[in-house]
Protein backbone atom coordinates (compact mmCIF):
# COMPACT_ATOMS: atom_id res chain seq x y z
CA UNK A 1 0.00 0.00 0.00
CA UNK A 2 1.36 3.46 -0.80
CA UNK A 3 -1.37 5.42 0.71
CA UNK A 4 -1.46 5.69 4.57
CA UNK A 5 -4.89 4.90 5.43
CA UNK A 6 -6.47 2.48 3.20
CA UNK A 7 -10.40 3.85 2.42
CA UNK A 8 -11.99 1.60 -0.05
CA UNK A 9 -15.94 2.38 -1.18
CA UNK A 10 -18.62 0.59 -2.90
CA UNK A 11 -20.83 3.01 -5.12
CA UNK A 12 -24.03 1.25 -6.63
CA UNK A 13 -26.97 3.23 -8.82
CA UNK A 14 -30.21 1.95 -7.02
CA UNK A 15 -31.66 1.42 -10.33
CA UNK A 16 -31.95 -2.27 -10.02
CA UNK A 17 -31.18 -5.29 -7.49
CA UNK A 18 -27.99 -5.92 -6.54
CA UNK A 19 -26.31 -8.89 -8.91
CA UNK A 20 -23.46 -10.93 -8.03
CA UNK A 21 -20.86 -9.07 -10.38
CA UNK A 22 -21.05 -6.45 -8.05
CA UNK A 23 -21.70 -8.16 -4.99
CA UNK A 24 -17.96 -9.28 -5.98
CA UNK A 25 -17.11 -6.20 -6.44
CA UNK A 26 -18.53 -4.79 -3.38
CA UNK A 27 -16.63 -7.88 -1.47
CA UNK A 28 -13.26 -7.11 -3.08
CA UNK A 29 -13.38 -3.19 -1.68
CA UNK A 30 -15.06 -4.43 1.63
CA UNK A 31 -11.77 -7.29 1.98
CA UNK A 32 -8.86 -4.97 1.07
CA UNK A 33 -10.72 -2.39 3.43
CA UNK A 34 -10.28 -4.72 6.27
CA UNK A 35 -7.22 -6.22 5.68
CA UNK A 36 -5.90 -2.77 6.26
CA UNK A 37 -8.04 -1.63 9.42
CA UNK A 38 -9.36 0.91 6.98
CA UNK A 39 -12.87 2.13 6.50
CA UNK A 40 -15.51 0.83 4.05
CA UNK A 41 -17.49 3.43 2.35
CA UNK A 42 -21.22 2.96 0.98
CA UNK A 43 -22.23 5.74 -1.13
CA UNK A 44 -25.87 5.68 -3.26
CA UNK A 45 -24.94 7.21 -6.81
CA UNK A 46 -28.20 8.01 -7.57
CA UNK A 47 -27.96 11.56 -9.73
CA UNK A 48 -29.99 10.20 -12.33
CA UNK A 49 -33.34 10.56 -11.49
CA UNK A 50 -34.68 8.76 -14.69
CA UNK A 51 -32.80 5.71 -13.49
CA UNK A 52 -33.42 5.45 -9.83
CA UNK A 53 -35.99 3.06 -7.84
CA UNK A 54 -36.12 4.41 -4.47
CA UNK A 55 -36.99 0.76 -3.35
CA UNK A 56 -33.42 -0.11 -4.35
CA UNK A 57 -31.45 1.83 -1.92
CA UNK A 58 -33.20 -0.21 1.18
CA UNK A 59 -32.79 -3.80 -1.43
CA UNK A 60 -29.20 -2.72 -1.81
CA UNK A 61 -28.47 -2.26 2.06
CA UNK A 62 -30.09 -5.47 2.47
CA UNK A 63 -28.46 -7.31 0.45
CA UNK A 64 -24.96 -6.24 1.48
CA UNK A 65 -26.13 -6.41 5.48
CA UNK A 66 -26.70 -10.05 4.23
CA UNK A 67 -23.44 -10.51 2.96
CA UNK A 68 -21.95 -9.52 6.14
CA UNK A 69 -20.17 -6.24 4.43
CA UNK A 70 -20.23 -3.90 7.16
CA UNK A 71 -19.81 -0.31 5.88
CA UNK A 72 -18.30 2.75 8.04
CA UNK A 73 -19.98 5.46 6.52
CA UNK A 74 -22.97 5.51 4.57
CA UNK A 75 -26.60 6.31 4.06
CA UNK A 76 -27.52 4.93 7.53
CA UNK A 77 -23.92 5.89 9.31
CA UNK A 78 -23.35 9.35 8.86
CA UNK A 79 -18.88 10.28 9.03
CA UNK A 80 -17.22 13.40 8.06
CA UNK A 81 -18.53 13.13 4.62
CA UNK A 82 -22.16 13.33 4.68
CA UNK A 83 -24.12 12.99 3.09
CA UNK A 84 -23.50 9.77 1.14
CA UNK A 85 -26.29 10.16 -1.41
CA UNK A 86 -25.43 12.05 -4.42
CA UNK A 87 -28.63 13.31 -4.49
CA UNK A 88 -27.96 15.24 -1.37
CA UNK A 89 -24.50 16.53 -2.61
CA UNK A 90 -26.28 18.77 -5.33
CA UNK A 91 -24.93 21.99 -4.13
CA UNK A 92 -21.21 20.31 -3.16
CA UNK A 93 -20.89 19.43 -7.07
CA UNK A 94 -22.26 23.27 -8.18
CA UNK A 95 -19.52 24.71 -6.16
CA UNK A 96 -16.97 22.81 -8.23
CA UNK A 97 -18.94 23.48 -11.51
CA UNK A 98 -18.40 27.21 -10.88
CA UNK A 99 -14.73 26.96 -10.36
CA UNK A 100 -14.07 24.97 -13.56
CA UNK A 101 -15.86 27.68 -15.35
CA UNK A 102 -14.65 30.32 -13.70
CA UNK A 103 -11.05 28.85 -14.56
CA UNK A 104 -12.19 27.99 -17.91
CA UNK A 105 -11.79 24.28 -17.53
CA UNK A 106 -15.19 23.95 -18.22
CA UNK A 107 -17.85 25.37 -21.12
CA UNK A 108 -21.23 25.37 -21.71
CA UNK A 109 -22.09 22.89 -24.67
CA UNK A 110 -25.91 23.46 -26.56
CA UNK A 111 -25.85 20.36 -28.96
CA UNK A 112 -28.94 18.54 -29.04
CA UNK A 113 -28.68 14.97 -29.20
CA UNK A 114 -29.39 14.70 -32.48
CA UNK A 115 -26.71 16.62 -33.77
CA UNK A 116 -24.00 14.70 -31.23
CA UNK A 117 -25.57 11.21 -32.86
CA UNK A 118 -25.11 12.92 -36.52
CA UNK A 119 -21.44 14.01 -35.80
CA UNK A 120 -20.53 10.60 -34.00
CA UNK A 121 -21.97 8.74 -37.42
CA UNK A 122 -19.75 10.77 -39.20
CA UNK A 123 -16.70 10.18 -37.31
CA UNK A 124 -17.18 6.37 -37.62
CA UNK A 125 -18.25 6.70 -41.70
CA UNK A 126 -14.78 8.43 -42.06
CA UNK A 127 -12.48 5.71 -40.39
CA UNK A 128 -12.35 7.99 -36.76
CA UNK A 129 -12.86 7.34 -33.53
CA UNK A 130 -16.11 8.91 -32.24
CA UNK A 131 -15.21 11.96 -30.00
CA UNK A 132 -16.64 15.12 -29.49
CA UNK A 133 -15.83 17.77 -31.99
CA UNK A 134 -15.68 20.62 -30.13
CA UNK A 135 -18.29 22.71 -31.65
CA UNK A 136 -19.18 24.72 -28.20
CA UNK A 137 -15.77 24.97 -27.34
CA UNK A 138 -15.37 28.12 -28.24
CA UNK A 139 -18.02 30.04 -28.68
CA UNK A 140 -18.47 33.56 -27.55
CA UNK A 141 -19.91 35.23 -24.76
CA UNK A 142 -22.73 36.97 -27.01
CA UNK A 143 -23.00 33.17 -29.27
CA UNK A 144 -23.42 31.68 -25.53
CA UNK A 145 -26.57 34.33 -24.69
CA UNK A 146 -28.16 34.10 -28.05
CA UNK A 147 -28.63 29.86 -27.47
CA UNK A 148 -29.72 30.63 -24.01
CA UNK A 149 -31.98 32.91 -25.26
CA UNK A 150 -33.66 31.01 -27.20
CA UNK A 151 -34.29 28.80 -24.56
CA UNK A 152 -31.76 26.43 -25.43
CA UNK A 153 -30.53 24.38 -21.84
CA UNK A 154 -26.54 23.40 -22.07
CA UNK A 155 -25.22 20.39 -20.71
CA UNK A 156 -21.05 21.06 -19.04
CA UNK A 157 -18.45 19.86 -20.65
CA UNK A 158 -15.00 19.42 -19.39
CA UNK A 159 -11.99 21.15 -21.09
CA UNK A 160 -9.73 18.22 -21.93
CA UNK A 161 -5.94 19.63 -23.14
CA UNK A 162 -4.99 18.71 -25.56
CA UNK A 163 -1.39 17.57 -26.49
CA UNK A 164 -0.60 14.91 -23.20
CA UNK A 165 0.49 11.53 -22.80
CA UNK A 166 -1.51 10.16 -19.32
CA UNK A 167 -0.09 7.75 -17.95
CA UNK A 168 -0.79 5.59 -14.65
CA UNK A 169 -1.07 2.14 -12.96
CA UNK A 170 -3.65 -0.33 -12.96
CA UNK A 171 -3.97 -2.32 -9.93
CA UNK A 172 -4.44 -5.04 -11.74
CA UNK A 173 -3.66 -4.69 -15.52
CA UNK A 174 -0.62 -2.33 -14.72
CA UNK A 175 1.15 0.41 -16.73
CA UNK A 176 -2.21 2.14 -18.53
CA UNK A 177 -1.03 5.36 -21.54
CA UNK A 178 -3.42 7.48 -23.53
CA UNK A 179 -3.58 10.34 -25.81
CA UNK A 180 -5.68 13.42 -24.41
CA UNK A 181 -6.52 13.56 -27.87
CA UNK A 182 -8.29 10.89 -28.31
CA UNK A 183 -10.68 11.18 -25.37
CA UNK A 184 -12.43 13.87 -26.01
CA UNK A 185 -14.14 16.73 -24.20
CA UNK A 186 -16.86 14.84 -21.99
CA UNK A 187 -19.64 16.18 -19.86
CA UNK A 188 -19.58 17.01 -16.21
CA UNK A 189 -23.34 18.38 -15.99
CA UNK A 190 -26.29 17.73 -18.01
CA UNK A 191 -28.81 18.97 -19.37
CA UNK A 192 -31.24 19.04 -16.14
CA UNK A 193 -28.49 20.14 -14.09
CA UNK A 194 -27.64 16.95 -12.68
CA UNK A 195 -24.23 15.80 -12.07
CA UNK A 196 -22.82 12.88 -14.96
CA UNK A 197 -21.22 10.25 -13.41
CA UNK A 198 -17.59 10.88 -14.22
CA UNK A 199 -17.59 14.06 -12.40
CA UNK A 200 -19.80 12.92 -8.98
CA UNK A 201 -17.91 9.92 -9.06
CA UNK A 202 -14.66 11.04 -9.49
CA UNK A 203 -15.26 14.43 -6.97
CA UNK A 204 -16.87 12.44 -4.49
CA UNK A 205 -13.81 9.55 -4.12
CA UNK A 206 -11.75 12.23 -3.75
CA UNK A 207 -13.22 14.40 -1.14
CA UNK A 208 -14.64 11.84 0.67
CA UNK A 209 -11.10 10.32 0.68
CA UNK A 210 -11.27 6.87 -0.97
CA UNK A 211 -7.51 5.57 -1.61
CA UNK A 212 -8.59 2.74 -3.40
CA UNK A 213 -11.36 1.91 -5.65
CA UNK A 214 -11.32 -1.69 -7.28
CA UNK A 215 -14.30 -1.62 -9.58
CA UNK A 216 -15.09 -3.73 -13.22
CA UNK A 217 -12.76 -3.57 -15.73
CA UNK A 218 -15.41 -1.93 -18.12
CA UNK A 219 -14.51 1.38 -16.29
CA UNK A 220 -10.72 1.76 -17.08
CA UNK A 221 -11.47 3.77 -19.98
CA UNK A 222 -12.84 6.13 -17.77
CA UNK A 223 -9.86 6.40 -15.87
CA UNK A 224 -8.61 8.92 -17.89
CA UNK A 225 -10.85 11.32 -17.79
CA UNK A 226 -11.42 11.25 -14.05
CA UNK A 227 -7.71 11.77 -13.67
CA UNK A 228 -7.53 14.82 -15.28
CA UNK A 229 -10.74 16.48 -13.61
CA UNK A 230 -8.94 15.90 -10.41
CA UNK A 231 -5.92 17.00 -11.22
CA UNK A 232 -7.77 20.12 -12.64
CA UNK A 233 -9.55 20.49 -9.23
CA UNK A 234 -5.74 19.93 -7.80
CA UNK A 235 -7.53 16.55 -5.52
CA UNK A 236 -5.34 13.40 -4.85
CA UNK A 237 -6.96 10.63 -7.15
CA UNK A 238 -7.47 7.33 -5.56
CA UNK A 239 -5.73 3.78 -6.92
CA UNK A 240 -7.72 2.49 -9.20
CA UNK A 241 -7.87 -1.62 -9.94
CA UNK A 242 -9.84 -2.98 -12.65
CA UNK A 243 -11.22 -6.30 -11.89
CA UNK A 244 -12.24 -9.05 -14.63
CA UNK A 245 -15.77 -9.61 -15.89
CA UNK A 246 -18.27 -12.07 -14.58
CA UNK A 247 -19.24 -14.16 -17.04
CA UNK A 248 -21.04 -17.75 -17.18
CA UNK A 249 -20.07 -20.78 -17.33
CA UNK A 250 -20.43 -21.07 -21.34
CA UNK A 251 -17.87 -17.61 -20.99
CA UNK A 252 -20.95 -15.68 -21.91
CA UNK A 253 -21.66 -12.16 -19.87
CA UNK A 254 -23.56 -13.64 -16.53
CA UNK A 255 -27.24 -13.13 -17.10
CA UNK A 256 -30.51 -14.56 -16.51
CA UNK A 257 -30.33 -18.06 -18.58
CA UNK A 258 -27.06 -19.08 -16.18
CA UNK A 259 -29.66 -19.15 -13.12
CA UNK A 260 -29.74 -16.88 -10.72
CA UNK A 261 -27.78 -13.87 -10.91
CA UNK A 262 -28.71 -11.73 -8.11
CA UNK A 263 -28.15 -11.74 -3.99
CA UNK A 264 -31.71 -11.80 -3.33
CA UNK A 265 -32.20 -14.76 -5.52
CA UNK A 266 -29.51 -16.45 -4.02
CA UNK A 267 -30.74 -15.44 -0.66
CA UNK A 268 -34.20 -16.73 -1.21
CA UNK A 269 -33.25 -19.88 -3.03
CA UNK A 270 -31.80 -20.92 0.64
CA UNK A 271 -28.00 -20.32 0.10
CA UNK A 272 -25.95 -19.05 2.90
CA UNK A 273 -23.86 -15.84 2.58
CA UNK A 274 -21.15 -16.94 3.57
CA UNK A 275 -21.75 -19.56 0.82
CA UNK A 276 -22.05 -16.67 -1.53
CA UNK A 277 -19.18 -15.12 -0.26
CA UNK A 278 -16.64 -17.88 -0.04
CA UNK A 279 -17.58 -18.03 -4.45
CA UNK A 280 -17.46 -14.93 -4.62
CA UNK A 281 -13.96 -14.39 -3.60
CA UNK A 282 -12.22 -17.03 -5.94
CA UNK A 283 -14.05 -15.76 -8.83
CA UNK A 284 -11.13 -13.33 -10.62
CA UNK A 285 -8.78 -13.81 -6.90
CA UNK A 286 -6.51 -17.17 -6.79
CA UNK A 287 -5.99 -18.31 -3.26
CA UNK A 288 -3.80 -21.77 -2.61
CA UNK A 289 -6.61 -21.83 0.43
CA UNK A 290 -9.36 -24.29 -0.41
CA UNK A 291 -11.31 -24.65 3.16
CA UNK A 292 -14.16 -22.54 3.70
CA UNK A 293 -13.34 -18.79 5.25
CA UNK A 294 -14.77 -16.83 6.97
CA UNK A 295 -14.94 -12.61 6.40
CA UNK A 296 -11.44 -12.60 8.59
CA UNK A 297 -9.73 -15.25 7.00
CA UNK A 298 -11.41 -13.65 3.57
CA UNK A 299 -9.44 -10.58 4.12
CA UNK A 300 -6.12 -12.00 6.07
CA UNK A 301 -5.77 -14.07 2.56
CA UNK A 302 -6.80 -10.83 -0.15
CA UNK A 303 -4.47 -9.99 -1.93
CA UNK A 304 -4.33 -7.49 -5.21
CA UNK A 305 -1.32 -9.31 -6.77
CA UNK A 306 -3.66 -12.54 -6.90
CA UNK A 307 -6.58 -10.52 -8.91
CA UNK A 308 -6.69 -12.06 -12.34
CA UNK A 309 -7.10 -10.53 -15.79
CA UNK A 310 -8.89 -13.27 -17.56
CA UNK A 311 -12.98 -13.38 -17.37
CA UNK A 312 -13.78 -14.87 -14.34
CA UNK A 313 -16.48 -17.78 -14.83
CA UNK A 314 -19.79 -17.82 -12.25
CA UNK A 315 -20.81 -21.86 -11.99
CA UNK A 316 -23.52 -23.00 -10.26
CA UNK A 317 -21.97 -26.60 -9.36
CA UNK A 318 -19.29 -24.27 -7.58
CA UNK A 319 -21.74 -22.47 -5.50
CA UNK A 320 -23.21 -25.52 -4.81
CA UNK A 321 -20.19 -27.08 -3.17
CA UNK A 322 -19.71 -23.77 -0.78
CA UNK A 323 -22.99 -24.55 0.18
CA UNK A 324 -22.20 -27.76 0.70
CA UNK A 325 -19.19 -27.28 3.06
CA UNK A 326 -21.06 -24.88 4.86
CA UNK A 327 -23.95 -27.12 5.62
CA UNK A 328 -21.68 -29.50 6.63
CA UNK A 329 -19.67 -27.28 8.80
CA UNK A 330 -22.92 -26.50 10.97
CA UNK A 331 -23.50 -27.93 14.30
CA UNK A 332 -26.33 -29.70 15.52
CA UNK A 333 -27.96 -26.76 16.82
CA UNK A 334 -27.46 -24.83 14.08
CA UNK A 335 -28.41 -27.70 11.89
CA UNK A 336 -32.01 -27.15 13.80
CA UNK A 337 -32.42 -23.70 13.45
CA UNK A 338 -31.22 -23.45 9.65
CA UNK A 339 -34.03 -26.42 8.65
CA UNK A 340 -36.89 -25.74 11.78
CA UNK A 341 -38.97 -24.24 8.76
CA UNK A 342 -38.89 -27.82 7.00
CA UNK A 343 -39.18 -29.67 10.74
CA UNK A 344 -42.59 -30.63 11.98
CA UNK A 345 -43.98 -28.80 14.34
CA UNK A 346 -44.78 -31.28 17.38
CA UNK A 347 -41.11 -33.03 16.77
CA UNK A 348 -39.59 -34.03 20.35
CA UNK A 349 -35.38 -32.80 20.30
CA UNK A 350 -34.41 -36.18 19.87
CA UNK A 351 -36.65 -37.05 16.77
CA UNK A 352 -35.24 -33.39 15.30
CA UNK A 353 -31.69 -34.28 16.12
CA UNK A 354 -32.01 -37.77 14.58
CA UNK A 355 -33.49 -36.55 11.37
CA UNK A 356 -30.98 -33.45 11.22
CA UNK A 357 -28.06 -36.36 11.45
CA UNK A 358 -29.65 -38.49 9.03
CA UNK A 359 -30.52 -35.79 6.08
CA UNK A 360 -27.64 -33.19 6.73
CA UNK A 361 -24.91 -34.99 4.72
CA UNK A 362 -27.26 -35.43 1.49
CA UNK A 363 -28.68 -32.03 1.36
CA UNK A 364 -27.38 -28.65 0.11
CA UNK A 365 -30.46 -26.52 0.73
CA UNK A 366 -32.68 -26.63 3.32
CA UNK A 367 -36.05 -27.01 0.79
CA UNK A 368 -33.62 -30.18 -0.10
CA UNK A 369 -34.62 -31.88 3.10
CA UNK A 370 -38.54 -31.02 3.01
CA UNK A 371 -38.85 -34.62 0.85
CA UNK A 372 -36.89 -36.48 3.40
CA UNK A 373 -39.07 -35.41 6.09
CA UNK A 374 -42.28 -36.25 4.00
CA UNK A 375 -40.60 -39.72 3.68
CA UNK A 376 -39.64 -39.61 7.09
CA UNK A 377 -43.02 -38.37 9.22
CA UNK A 378 -45.30 -38.86 6.61
CA UNK A 379 -48.23 -41.46 6.20
CA UNK A 380 -48.47 -41.99 2.57
CA UNK A 381 -45.48 -43.04 0.87
CA UNK A 382 -45.07 -42.29 -3.35
CA UNK A 383 -42.92 -44.93 -4.96
CA UNK A 384 -40.66 -44.32 -7.81
CA UNK A 385 -40.78 -46.82 -10.58
CA UNK A 386 -37.45 -48.78 -10.01
CA UNK A 387 -37.72 -48.56 -6.17
CA UNK A 388 -41.07 -50.43 -6.52
CA UNK A 389 -39.47 -52.83 -8.75
CA UNK A 390 -37.08 -53.57 -6.80
CA UNK A 391 -39.19 -53.86 -3.77
CA UNK A 392 -41.38 -56.31 -5.84
CA UNK A 393 -38.58 -58.46 -6.83
CA UNK A 394 -36.94 -59.22 -3.30
CA UNK A 395 -39.99 -61.32 -2.74
CA UNK A 396 -42.61 -61.19 0.28
CA UNK A 397 -40.77 -63.85 2.64
CA UNK A 398 -37.97 -61.02 3.08
CA UNK A 399 -39.57 -57.93 4.13
CA UNK A 400 -42.00 -60.65 6.38
CA UNK A 401 -38.68 -61.58 7.97
CA UNK A 402 -37.88 -57.94 8.49
CA UNK A 403 -41.02 -56.60 9.99
CA UNK A 404 -40.69 -59.93 12.65
CA UNK A 405 -37.11 -58.58 13.59
CA UNK A 406 -38.76 -55.26 14.72
CA UNK A 407 -39.10 -54.28 18.54
CA UNK A 408 -39.29 -51.33 19.99
CA UNK A 409 -37.20 -49.86 17.34
CA UNK A 410 -35.57 -50.75 13.92
CA UNK A 411 -31.54 -51.83 14.41
CA UNK A 412 -29.91 -52.68 10.65
CA UNK A 413 -28.04 -55.13 12.42
CA UNK A 414 -31.17 -57.57 13.54
CA UNK A 415 -32.99 -57.19 10.32
CA UNK A 416 -29.72 -57.93 8.13
CA UNK A 417 -29.63 -61.37 10.61
CA UNK A 418 -33.39 -61.88 10.22
CA UNK A 419 -33.48 -61.52 6.31
CA UNK A 420 -30.15 -63.81 5.82
CA UNK A 421 -29.33 -61.07 3.16
CA UNK A 422 -26.00 -59.00 2.59
CA UNK A 423 -24.75 -56.33 0.83
CA UNK A 424 -26.97 -54.82 -1.97
CA UNK A 425 -29.39 -57.58 -1.95
CA UNK A 426 -30.55 -56.77 1.53
CA UNK A 427 -29.69 -52.66 1.24
CA UNK A 428 -31.50 -51.95 -1.64
CA UNK A 429 -35.28 -53.73 -1.40
CA UNK A 430 -35.00 -52.41 2.07
CA UNK A 431 -34.45 -48.48 1.02
CA UNK A 432 -37.07 -49.04 -1.48
CA UNK A 433 -39.33 -50.05 0.78
CA UNK A 434 -38.81 -47.60 3.31
CA UNK A 435 -38.31 -44.94 1.48
CA UNK A 436 -39.98 -45.31 -2.15
CA UNK A 437 -36.58 -44.39 -3.87
CA UNK A 438 -33.07 -46.39 -4.26
CA UNK A 439 -30.67 -43.65 -3.47
CA UNK A 440 -30.73 -41.19 -0.46
CA UNK A 441 -29.13 -40.19 2.74
CA UNK A 442 -27.32 -43.62 4.71
CA UNK A 443 -30.04 -46.42 5.84
CA UNK A 444 -29.31 -46.77 9.14
CA UNK A 445 -29.61 -43.22 10.52
CA UNK A 446 -32.89 -42.99 8.41
CA UNK A 447 -33.79 -46.04 10.25
CA UNK A 448 -33.19 -44.73 13.61
CA UNK A 449 -35.23 -41.10 12.61
CA UNK A 450 -38.42 -43.13 11.43
CA UNK A 451 -40.66 -44.53 13.95
CA UNK A 452 -40.56 -48.39 14.23
CA UNK A 453 -44.43 -48.76 13.85
CA UNK A 454 -43.62 -46.24 10.22
CA UNK A 455 -40.92 -49.00 9.34
CA UNK A 456 -43.35 -52.51 10.26
CA UNK A 457 -45.71 -50.77 8.21
CA UNK A 458 -43.88 -50.14 5.14
CA UNK A 459 -42.36 -53.66 5.14
CA UNK A 460 -45.98 -55.52 5.84
CA UNK A 461 -47.09 -53.45 2.48
CA UNK A 462 -44.87 -55.66 0.77
CA UNK A 463 -44.85 -58.81 2.57
CA UNK A 464 -48.15 -59.85 1.06
CA UNK A 465 -47.53 -61.68 -2.20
Amino acid sequence: MNQDTVVTRFAPSPSGALHLGNARTALFNFLLARKHSGRFVLRIEDTDASRTQEAMVSALCTDLAWLGLDWDEGPDRPGPHAPYRQSQRTAIYQQYFERLEGEQLAYPCFCSSLELDLARRAQLAAGRPPRYAGTCRELTAGERAARLAQGRRPSLRFRVPGGRRLEFEDLVHGAQSYLSDDIGDFIIRREDGSAAFFFSNALDDALMGVSHVLRGEDHLSNTPRQRLLLEALALRPPLYGHVSLLVGDDGTPLSKRHGATGVSELREAGYSSQAVCNHLFRLGHSTPLNQMLSAPQMAAAFDLRHLQRAPAHFELAQLRHWQSEWVHGLSPGQACDWLRPILPPDLSPEQAAAFIAAVLPNIVLAEDARLWQQIIFGEALSYEEPALRTAREAGPEFFTAAANAISDRADIGALRSATGRKGAAFFMPLRAALTGRLHGPELAPLLAAMSAERVRARLLHFAVA
